[in-house]
């Protein structure tokens, strides 16, 4: 399975910036994708998760609001439309896929598959 993560970007506060994870290799549909981040000097942290049914979304509270992650299983594309950009969101950005759909999905540990990352810096 690879993911490949695309979409970042800089951007002002207030601004909007889509991103994008591919998934190759093996069932995409079948999979709880998640989007993670990473700040300069702290540890990576659950952003946003979508079960493979599409049905329900799950996100971090600072996050609630404005971004909004989507799956599209055709296509074997997860996304994450931000909106309302903050510098706090500066980050790179994980997107990663869990085969067993853990109960589990803010916790990175439960999955099995990462992209690369892709940079996202807001700045005022």
């Amino acid at each position: 399975v690879q993911l490949q993560a695309s979409g970042g970007g800089s951007v002002q506060t207030g601004g909007s910036l889509r991103l994008s994870c591919a998934v190759s290799g093996r069932a995409f549909g079948a999979f709880t994708m998640g989007w993670f981040r990473q700040a300069p000097g702290k540890e990576r942290e659950f952003v946003a998760a979508i079960p493979w049914t599409g049905d329900t979304t799950y996100y971090e509270d600072s996050v609630k609001g404005r971004f909004t992650i989507s799956r599209d299983n055709a296509k074997n594309t997860v996304y994450l439309q931000m909106n309302s950009l903050k510098l706090d969101d500066t980050a790179v950005y994980y997107c990663a896929a869990d085969r067993d759909g853990s109960y589990y999905y803010s916790l990175s540990r439960v999955y099995e598959y990462w992209g690369q990352g892709t940079q996202v810096t807001v700045s005022s």
